[in-house]
């Protein structure tokens, strides 16, 4: 007998990022910026060639890290942390926070468009504030 997809695990919590709502799962985890990910896997590449025992990285490793490193938005720590306490006293949900890092849109029409969740929670001209920040810590990076 053929099972419908509505009726496959209907007791699975619904899940939508425009509206917030996570798997528990991510409740406690700690969300991150691809440059955060980033100086990690610079941090672990750098361990494994000072290491005694040189342990080859996996395809994977490498892949993942060139991403983050062409997709890393802020280049030092330094930026980092200056981007990660702008938005974290501006009351966003860490899925917020770390999208807008990640995505940097231009204007608050776009922030709202990438992620829906912010449209009614912010005013707009909140929105701009946030992203001219943005854009001003990645103007001035080293």
């Amino acid at each position: 007998m053929a099972t419908s997809s509505s009726n496959f695990n209907q007791d699975a919590p619904d899940e939508d990022a425009t509206d917030l709502l996570f798997p528990k799962e991510f409740d406690h985890a700690e969300a991150l910026f691809i440059s955060e990910v980033n100086l990690l896997l610079e941090h672990r590449s750098q361990q494994n060639e000072i290491a005694e025992d040189e342990q080859p990285l996996t395809d994977v490793f490498h892949k993942t890290r060139e991403y983050c490193r062409r997709f890393g938005k802020f280049k030092n720590n330094d930026s980092i942390i200056r981007i990660r306490g702008l938005l974290m006293v501006k009351k966003l949900h860490k899925f917020e926070l770390v999208s807008l890092a990640n995505l940097c849109p231009d204007t608050f029409e776009e922030a709202k468009a990438l992620i829906p969740s912010l449209e009614g929670r912010f005013e707009d001209h909140e929105l701009k504030t946030i992203m001219d920040n943005i854009h001003t810590t990645i103007s001035f990076q080293c």
